[in-house]
């Protein structure tokens, strides 16, 4: 009978038909994490040969599960989406409901009015303006907005790992590699940020910084930079200019060693009065517990020093540990001068010249005079000068003698190219290096009495000490312009490092009854103002085998790009003195563990 066939009337069919495609818009507001939907009934009557058009939409929706994981991502859905409508024709009602050898699978409409509704009347239900009515076709003025398909949800395996809010979390590391640009591209001008994008290294030239970075691009084989064949095969370190790409000292490397180009140096000067003990710790004078992070360079210098300088050096090269290699040291009688800087540093640093002037009319006699040190870091020179001058309260004129000697007879640099040539003076060696700094004991005394000096010691007992300053030898004379043309002094905030009765903290109570005085000094100068920036300026109080205490400085110095035309370094460092202070390191350990072991085995036994 014409009423009994389902598919007699086709308007009337189509419009209880769901089309697969619908069934999926009908499912966007269920959460990807949802446990799946109950699955379609089976249509009744399947013959042995037929097929279920509802099973060959779930082959059809496995086929595309490769294509889910993008779709949890809600700005990569619609490009998504797209392309499964242009790849999939749309259902027809022929497609859906004839089957094979004329069997048919239940008419439409039943499954309308059954009790068990498909999955998209069961779940969920479009907004009104995003469907048809049935029976109804949408006018052209009145065209829902096109809908998104959404393919079943994945059922996740087990429990998701939490998301840190930090952008060196592991599992954003995991998921996003790296964006060089997330971190630091509101930083800087515009220009600074077109110099990175153009750099040939733009992968490398933030890892130092940036700690999500080297975890991620790391090495395949270790926690190294990489380095790709390219570079190594164009790469050539003999040859390059301040902006060439891949010179060893020019602005690429610079900035990926120190992104703000500045270094961190420190300087001690010490007078121990040939004292053969030293210290049993000299961690209070390099590593002082109120600075946050170590220092690049360690320039040392000792007035008087011991008689064994090599155990002076090994004791050295113990404290600051295997982070550090002594690049050089050089000597002059009593007077030593030593070098560490940190070891991966080395290879961009030049050869290093010394040079030596005595103050004594008898050049033999090397307990007054100095010794100096130049090289070029990166594309900065560097001097640094230790110094011992006449003593005595009066002999200010002598000591002004000694710095003019010295200027004029220490001969550096001899093969290292001058920077600026053009601001160089034959007749003066600072003005011959970027950055300069002498220090030592300068002898130069405060102009009172003993009586004078210990009531405005007592008076100001903190760091106020500009009541004694104002008496200052050495003040005087440079403000006058006679010594130390140029140079500069950060303020002082610290008692007279001069005369102490050793191992205690009590000026000179011997019959002399010697003038405390601010004796040890660093002073700095640099050819560009305002290159150098002083951290922290202080004695150290600590250290008391000597009638002198150690003065320390830190600062911060402005670094230039360089040349590759100098003579390099090539990472040489004294293999001797970093093994042998590197074993004292470790012997010194293992034998405080054992006293702690027996220590903890003691207190065991008495309980």
């Amino acid at each position: 009978m014409p009423g009994s066939n389902p598919f007699s009337s086709p308007t009337k069919s189509s419009e209880a038909l769901l089309n697969p495609e619908d069934e999926r818009n009908k499912a966007t507001t269920i959460s990807p994490y949802q446990p799946h939907p109950p699955f379609l009934p089976k249509p009744p009557s399947m013959g042995k040969g037929s097929k279920n058009p509802m099973s060959e939409e779930k082959i059809r929706g496995r086929k595309l599960k490769s294509s889910q994981e993008s779709l949890t991502d809600p700005t990569e859905t619609g490009s998504s989406t797209d392309s499964l409508k242009e790849d999939r024709a749309p259902p027809t009602l022929g497609s859906v409901t004839s089957l094979k050898n004329g069997q048919t699978g239940g008419s439409p409409s039943d499954w309308v009015r059954g009790e068990s509704p498909p999955f998209r009347d069961r779940c969920s239900s479009l907004p009104g303006e995003d469907e048809c009515l049935h029976g109804q076709g949408c006018l052209a003025g009145n065209k829902p907005k096109p809908s998104k398909i959404i393919l079943s949800p994945l059922q996740p395996i087990g429990a998701f790992p939490p998301l840190e809010n930090s952008i060196t979390s592991l599992s954003l590391r995991s998921t996003n590699r790296i964006d060089r640009d997330c971190l630091d591209y509101g930083r800087g001008s515009p220009a600074e940020r077109l110099h990175r994008n153009f750099s040939d290294s733009r992968l490398l030239d933030t890892m130092v910084l940036d700690s999500t970075s080297v975890n991620s691009m790391k090495s395949t084989l270790s926690a190294l930079n990489p380095i790709r064949p390219k570079d190594v095969r164009n790469r050539s370190f003999l040859e390059g200019s301040v902006l060439g790409s891949g010179a060893l000292l020019g602005a690429e490397e610079l900035d990926r060693y120190f992104p703000d180009r500045h270094v961190g140096i420190c300087i001690a000067t010490w007078n121990m009065q040939g004292e053969k003990g030293l210290p049993s710790s000299l961690d209070d004078l390099l590593l002082p517990t109120d600075m946050e992070f170590a220092q690049d360079f360690y320039i040392i210098g000792v007035q008087e020093g011991c008689p064994d300088r090599r155990e002076w050096e090994i004791r050295l090269q113990e404290t600051l540990g295997p982070f550090y290699v002594m690049l050089y040291a050089a000597a002059h009688g009593v007077l030593y001068l030593t070098i560490f800087m940190r070891r991966d540093l080395i290879w961009f640093c030049s050869e290093v010249e010394h040079a030596t002037v005595t103050t004594r009319i008898i050049s033999q006699i090397k307990t007054k005079g100095a010794v100096g040190v130049g090289f070029t870091f990166f594309g900065t020179s560097f001097l640094f000068i230790t110094s011992h001058f006449t003593s005595g309260d009066s002999k200010v004129y002598e000591r002004i003698l000694d710095y003019n000697k010295i200027i004029e007879a220490l001969a550096l640099p001899r093969c290292l190219p001058d920077t600026n040539p053009y601001r160089s003076v034959a007749s003066d060696v600072t003005t011959r290096f970027d950055e300069v700094f002498w220090f030592g004991d300068f002898n130069f005394r405060l102009s009172k009495d003993r009586h004078g000096v210990d009531a405005i010691l007592n008076e100001h007992t903190g760091t106020n000490m500009g009541s004694l300053l104002q008496h200052d030898q050495l003040h005087k004379e440079m403000k006058d312009g006679s010594i130390f043309k140029g140079f500069q002094e950060a303020p002082i905030h610290f008692p007279p490092t001069y005369k102490f009765d050793i191992g205690c903290d009590v000026y000179d109570t011997t019959s002399k009854q010697r003038t405390p005085s601010y004796t040890d000094r660093i002073l700095f100068r640099n050819r560009q103002a305002d290159d150098i920036k002083v951290v922290k300026y202080t004695s150290c109080s600590s250290i008391k085998t000597s009638d002198h205490r150690p003065v320390v400085g830190m600062f911060q110095v402005k670094l230039r790009p360089g040349r590759d035309n100098i003579p390099l370094g090539a990472g040489q460092f004294d293999r001797i003195v970093y093994l042998e202070g590197i074993r004292r390191r470790m012997t010194r350990e293992l034998k405080r563990r054992e006293v702690v072991m027996k220590n903890q085995s003691a207190v065991c036994s008495i309980s």
